[in-house]
């Protein structure tokens, strides 16, 4: 059995000083690093190409949940994985073909994650559940980090929730955007199994401390 897991967002780290805050998750008690990569088409920000995060990956020393916000994302499954992602993350509404990429991510050997935006209804993925490992719900709007937290999503992650445990998936709940101290306890409660941090936590004046609390929220148990 294990708590739940938390995931600080690279998007709100120090992009001038890189290696001292991996370093500091590392020796935190978070459990993944949380990669946002967007291409300036499926959202209206760019980030991160495959070298910055290969560099990310030479840094960390726990895995890299890499969340590609981008369209025709089955053009670059095969070099992110080999740029070190261990979870990928592609989004419904950029996906025509979804279990096919799906397929094509989990023949990479990483973990295969599904996002929905914040108007995106979770039970489109009934029929597809058994096949994902991680469905990330977005809390915000996606493209831009800082964005408050959209109270909808909590009755989103328990019917979420009830599809996952009618179909006995051992998919996992991801929740992304505007995740805190003031809303993580609800969010886990409602059966979220992963925190996506991103302000909260690199923006905190104790960052170490600020995941020591995520993690320490009482919530959801499940098996890894």
């Amino acid at each position: 059995m294990k708590k739940h897991l938390v995931a600080p967002s690279v998007l709100a780290a120090n992009f001038a000083n890189l290696e001292a805050d991996f370093a500091m998750v590392n020796n935190s008690e978070a459990d993944w690093y949380h990669v946002d990569i967007m291409d300036g088409r499926f959202v209206p920000n760019i980030s991160f190409g495959m070298d910055i995060v290969k560099t990310m990956k030479g840094l960390a020393e726990k895995p890299l949940d890499v969340h590609l916000m981008i369209l025709e994302p089955e053009k670059y499954i095969e070099r992110f994985r080999d740029a070190g992602a261990e979870v990928i993350t592609v989004h419904y509404e950029a996906c025509p073909h979804l279990h096919r990429t799906l397929q094509q991510i989990k023949a990479t050997g990483a973990k295969a994650g599904v996002a929905l935006n914040p108007h995106t209804d979770v039970s489109l993925l009934e029929g597809i559940i058994e096949d994902i490992d991680l469905v990330c719900l977005m809390s915000v709007n996606p493209g831009f980090g800082g964005q408050k937290f959209i109270y909808h999503t909590i009755p989103k992650i328990k019917k979420l929730k009830e599809i996952i445990t009618i179909h006995n998936a051992p998919t996992l709940i991801e929740i992304d955007g505007g995740v805190g101290l003031q809303n993580a306890e609800k969010i886990l409660q409602a059966g979220a199994d992963v925190l996506v941090a991103g302000s909260s936590v690199f923006k905190a004046k104790n960052p170490t401390e600020a995941i020591a609390q995520l993690k320490g929220i009482g919530g959801q148990i499940f098996h890894v």
